[in-house]
């Protein structure tokens, strides 16, 4: 916003994060009524100095104190307008605030609710002048369980500080969180603290400060804001604001660092939010939120002053213009469980690249009657299989993986690329279509067309296309339930039918034969595309004398008499 809060050359900078079931309408919220709320409150301060500095009060500066003093009244009065609206249910739900007002023409005045963040990239100058580099400098401290201050503060209010796994019983209790600076350490295994009602399992928030949340705002998960005010000095370049999801991965160094390599700050934008998207898909199952605001400070229109206003309120004063240490540590740079979960899975499975030599001997495994008859049940119908031999489907009897899968696992995702075919042994799957154009902001996988059900006794199938090539999936299959799923590689598949096959076998017998008696051998495949493969057992009798002959027999293996 420019001209802000009806003054030329003020502007305003934010960026929300939503979170939980509403999310996304408590950032729609707070973008709309957070600003209002600071103009006003600004406006009503500027009134109220006007008689000390005696003009009309619009355009009079304010000190740092009054300044800081009217954003922390309006973050907590949008905070109260949220809690009231019947716009959005906020009771679960809520979002972090981060923003930048310029002002005076001199200052800048940082407001931090909640995890988003907010740096500045110095320009260092070398001794010759002509080797540049940027220092990140951090204008935010994240407000997590994991400063100490905010655990005791939160405590103090009420909440357990637990993680996810501790919540569940896979870790110990303890209280040895340290007291980790985000920005320079690393958060190992992302499964970081949580703020818990005394008795239940709930809120479990991340952050110690948001808009909204009524519910965790009872154990101190409160709106008031940290802020901090000063200069902007002549070797400010460039300031980012973005969400967590930015900096997950990505330290604040490294990120002024990929900011200073370009010419366009949207340019320098879009670059971040690449590598951080990558990163996410890297070592997670899931992408954040990832947003971003890029400024270049133009040195110009900069004034002379060197060294930064210290403000008085808020607390939170002397660290905030420590350096950060050398390095580009991320945030975090372990996969989460459940990715490593993922990939081990993955990886139980096995990969074929296309072309590759498969000895299918080696690829085979037992199977009970009943399952060979559950996987031929789903594979009758196909048209894939209806020309395959006996032989061949026993084979692809045989290569047919075991996948065990857990409620909730991702069996396909729509648009991704498909190598598998699967046949349902049991459990429920359901399919989810997300429309052209849609995004998947609650992350469900877009709209429930269909369910499989293993316990229909018919063992439905999926995939089948990703047999014959690899293509886009059309969709994706959740498990709705604890179940477990029949696997085709596309490369075994094609293997098996590329392999010497007993009709080509035939093919030479037949052609042979033709020969012989002077025939078209050219008709030869024809014949052998119509035969069929029959078993005998031991004393079977073929065909009896003087019977009615039905047809041509060609003995592949075994041995036969005639009597």
């Amino acid at each position: 916003m420019h001209n802000f809060s009806g003054v030329n050359g003020d502007s305003l900078f934010a960026v929300y994060d939503g979170h939980g079931r509403d999310g996304y309408n408590c950032a729609q919220f707070a973008k709309e009524n957070l600003p209002a709320q600071m103009a006003k409150n600004i406006r009503l301060k500027r009134a109220e100095y006007a008689p000390k500095n005696g003009d009309g009060g619009y355009g009079s500066k304010l000190s740092v104190g009054a300044y800081e003093e009217a954003c922390s009244l309006a973050h907590i009065a949008s905070n109260e307008a949220m809690h009231k609206s019947n716009r959005v249910d906020d009771s679960l739900s809520g979002t972090t605030a981060i923003s930048i007002a310029f002002h005076d023409n001199t200052k800048f005045t940082v407001c931090n609710v909640g995890d988003s963040r907010a740096i500045v990239g110095q320009e260092i100058i070398s001794g010759d002048s002509k080797t540049r580099s940027y220092r990140a400098s951090p204008l935010s401290r994240d407000q997590t369980p994991y400063r100490k201050d905010e655990r005791l503060r939160v405590r103090n209010c009420g909440a357990r500080i637990l993680s996810l796994d501790q919540m569940e019983g896979l870790e110990p209790i303890s209280d040895d969180w340290g007291d980790v600076n985000l920005g320079e350490e690393i958060d190992e295994g992302g499964d970081p603290p949580r703020v818990w009602a005394p008795a239940g399992e709930f809120p479990g928030t991340a952050f110690t400060r948001s808009l909204g949340d009524m519910v965790a705002e009872e154990l101190g998960v409160f709106a008031e804001p940290e802020i901090y005010t000063r200069d902007i000095m002549k070797n400010d370049k460039i300031i980012v604001i973005a969400s967590d999801g930015v900096f997950e991965f990505l330290t604040n160094q490294s990120v002024i660092d990929m900011c200073a390599k370009f010419q366009d700050p949207l340019e320098a934008c879009q670059a971040v939010v690449a590598e951080a998207y990558e990163l996410w898909l890297q070592y997670e199952c899931r992408t954040d939120d990832i947003t971003m605001i890029c400024m270049f400070v133009d040195a110009a229109a900069v004034p002379t002053s060197s060294s930064p206003v210290e403000a008085t309120t808020n607390g939170w004063r002397p660290e905030i213009e420590r350096t950060l240490s050398e390095g580009s540590r991320p945030v975090r740079t372990f996969m989460s469980k459940e990715k490593e979960k993922n990939i081990k899975k993955q990886q139980s499975m096995r990969t074929f690249p296309e072309d590759s030599d498969i000895d299918i001997s080696t690829l085979i495994t037992e199977k009970t009657d009943e399952e060979k008859e559950s996987i031929a049940e789903a594979i009758k119908a196909s048209v894939i299989f209806r020309d395959i031999t006996d032989r061949q489907r026993e084979l692809i009897f045989g290569v047919m993986e075991p996948v065990d899968v857990k409620k909730g696992d991702w069996i396909i995702k729509q648009h991704e690329q498909g190598d598998r075919f699967y046949v349902v042994d049991s459990g429920k799957f359901e399919v989810r279509i997300l429309s052209d154009g849609d995004e998947d902001l609650e992350g469900l996988g877009g709209n429930l067309v269909h369910v499989y059900d293993g316990a229909s006794g018919a063992h439905p199938s999926f995939g089948e296309l990703a047999l014959m090539y690899s293509s886009p999936r059309a969709a994706s299959i959740i498990a709705q339930t604890n179940g477990k799923l029949w696997a085709l590689h596309r490369v075994v598949f094609k293997k098996i039918l590329d392999e010497k096959s007993d009709k080509q076998e035939v093919a030479k017998i037949l052609r042979k034969i033709l020969a012989r008696k002077g025939l078209r051998t050219s008709v030869t495949s024809t014949i052998a595309g119509l035969m069929k493969e029959i078993s005998y057992d031991e004393n079977n009798v073929i065909v009896r004398q003087r019977d009615e002959a039905e047809g041509l027999y060609i003995i592949l293996r075994g041995n036969c008499g005639k009597f």
